[in-house]
């Protein structure tokens, strides 16, 4: 899962481009050139969760099992796995036996030896989840599944303020010889096994590398992929090469027969051994408009096109004539996101479960209008949200009409008067029921688009008297204060790696609050529904106790869904192979140039 900041700046027309540092290379060196609208933030896997940082990890690092890039619906494979895991115990136990000789890219902390990949290597890795030193998002992954003895070791590290003890062994996570590990769960979870299809929260980190570099770790990812970090220019540039270590992969993704334009993809790469570029050059561009620029200057091969720029690339949902004469190529996909903005309930002013403060949020939810925002902001590129939950995952209910998609000003007045939000002062803006000021505090990023969007949001609370003001920072300051509790709302997108609405759900968990439960979100009835749904197979069973949990969401509004975004990525000809999966994030060691 990756946090991604669809705040992105979208610059006047006629400003001028941003010039790229490109990096010096052969005119025999194959680069790929693309670039982000936000800084990485490191390449660490359990501390970072922002789009950048998560997507260049995914070509470093590896975990044993990935998704068929062509293959829909998804497919599981195995990736440093010899074979999908040996599964039983009602899913409560896995055995994942790996590919002997494959190798760590060199580092120094391996003391000129090649060094090979092995079961306590992945052992090791999901401890750090659990050692109270690092900072992590992505604990409750582990935690809610419930490896056995995992979070009892991680209590007695906090109860003696030191590390956690990597050398004690657990029940529930252990190498069975050099190349097998075993994962024993208290409860039955059937999609505890996507956890290891994600770099980002079963990599295979060396326990070498990390204890060599200590508190540099983020600035040396040393994995068993296809690239390595080449360069780094901290919020500038990241340049990736080619992984001299790389075992021999080869492409044989099977396309489905209802797709020409996978199967002919397929066809093109066949038994190509990967990866089939030398280096990999990321630049951070921030603003939209210096970033389609470049792409057109043909300083970029590939790019997401942002949304500001489609009305004239892509008129009607169809490449621009002119683009279409340069050999430009496009394609659009509806990915398994949300954008929404999130209500901190432990803040005094919108936070809590009583009906007045309920009906605060719900007026909140009702007065904003998504669609404009959707329209005029983002210029059309998504469609209207009725809950958390994307058609791409299991668990959307294709029926769901919800108020969300509806703003209405009239009911979200009356809804502030009933529960007693009045204007006391006169001056046209509510108090709260008890007299004391009404303040909304809401936190973006400084760039235009959001300065847009800030407009947006003044317009639609002034027109039912509530008075809102506005904070800025960086993406990755605002994660940090959200993470602390310090935010009242933020809104931004969620981008998972599974094909399930777990993760959506369980953004309203209560022991998830710190981690993905930006809202901080508590409510026992909810938990209770959390928690069954998550032991049961799929079936009629299990989703209508999803479906029972999300209409808590809707009636509770921890939440506000906005949309979900329709991306299109462009490339320039002779690009082949750029094919965005919407649960993988490893797209460039099948990219061709030429």
């Amino acid at each position: 899962m990756k946090r991604r900041d669809l705040l992105g700046a979208a610059a006047a027309l006629g400003a001028a481009p941003a010039l790229l540092q490109a990096q010096p290379v052969s005119k025999k060196t194959k680069t790929l050139r693309t670039a982000f609208n936000a800084a990485e933030v490191g390449f660490d896997p359990p501390q970072v969760s922002d789009q950048t940082s998560v997507i260049i990890n995914a070509h470093i690092f590896e975990s044993p099992l990935t998704f068929d890039c062509l293959a829909r619906p998804v497919e599981l494979r195995p990736q440093t796995a010899a074979a999908l895991p040996e599964i039983t115990d009602d899913y409560r136990r896995f055995v994942f036996t790996l590919k002997p000789g494959l190798l760590f890219s060199d580092d120094p902390a391996f003391k000129g030896k090649p060094r090979e990949l092995v079961a306590e290597d992945y052992v090791y890795s999901i401890k750090r989840y659990y050692d109270p030193r690092i900072k992590t998002e992505h604990l409750y992954q582990f935690e809610g599944a419930k490896v056995l003895g995992l979070s009892e070791l991680r209590q007695r590290a906090l109860q003696a303020k030191t590390g956690l003890d990597y050398d004690t062994p657990v029940a529930g996570l252990r190498a069975l010889d050099r190349y097998r590990f075993e994962v024993r769960l208290a409860q039955s979870d059937p999609r505890f096994i996507y956890v290891f299809a994600n770099a980002g929260l079963s990599a295979a980190v060396a326990r070498e590398v990390v204890e060599a570099y200590g508190a540099d770790i983020m600035a040396h990812p040393i994995g068993t992929g296809p690239f390595r970090l080449a360069s780094w220019r901290r919020g500038s540039q990241v340049l990736l090469a080619r992984n001299p270590q790389f075992r021999e992969q080869w492409f044989d993704s099977q396309a489905p027969a209802d797709d020409p334009a996978a199967q002919l993809l397929a066809e093109r790469l066949k038994g190509k051994r990967l990866p089939l570029v030398d280096q990999v050059q990321v630049s951070i561009i921030e603003e939209d408009q210096p970033r389609w620029l470049a792409f057109e200057g043909g300083e970029l091969d590939v790019v997401e096109m942002p949304p500001g720029v489609a009305p004239l690339a892509l008129p009607g949902g169809r490449l621009a004539p002119a683009l279409q004469r340069k050999g430009v190529t496009a394609r659009s996909t509806l990915g398994a996101d949300v954008r929404f903005s999130f209500f901190n309930f432990n803040d005094p002013q919108v936070g809590g479960y009583t009906p007045e403060k309920v009906a605060l949020r719900r007026a909140i939810a009702l007065a904003y209008d998504s669609q404009v925002e959707l329209q005029q902001v983002y210029k059309g590129q998504g469609v209207p949200a009725q809950s958390l939950l994307p058609a791409a995952v299991y668990g959307h209910d294709p029926l769901l009409k919800s108020e969300m998609s509806t703003p209405d000003l009239p009911r979200a007045r009356a809804l502030l008067d009933v529960w007693g939000y009045k204007d006391v002062d006169g001056d046209g803006y509510l108090e709260n029921p008890d007299g004391s000021k009404l303040l909304l505090r809401m936190a973006g990023v400084n760039t235009s688009r959001q300065r847009a969007l800030d407009e947006l949001w003044k317009k639609r609370m002034d027109a039912v008297g509530l008075r809102m003001v506005f904070e800025t920072g960086t993406f990755g300051e605002l994660i940090k204060r959200s993470l602390a509790g310090q935010l009242q709302i933020w809104g931004f997108s969620w981008n998972i790696s599974f094909p399930d609405a777990d993760f959506f759900l369980g953004m309203a968990y209560g022991p998830n609050a710190d981690q993905s439960n930006d809202a901080r979100f508590k409510l026992a009835a909810y938990d209770r529904l959390y928690e069954a749904q998550r032991a049961l197979p799929d079936g009629p069973e299990r989703l209508a106790l999803m479906r029972e949990a999300n209409r808590l969401l809707l009636a509770y509004v921890p939440y506000l869904p906005h949309w979900h975004a329709l991306r299109t990525d462009v490339s320039q000809p002779g690009v082949h192979g750029f094919w965005r999966h919407p649960f993988a994030r490893d797209w460039w060691r099948f990219v061709q140039i030429g």
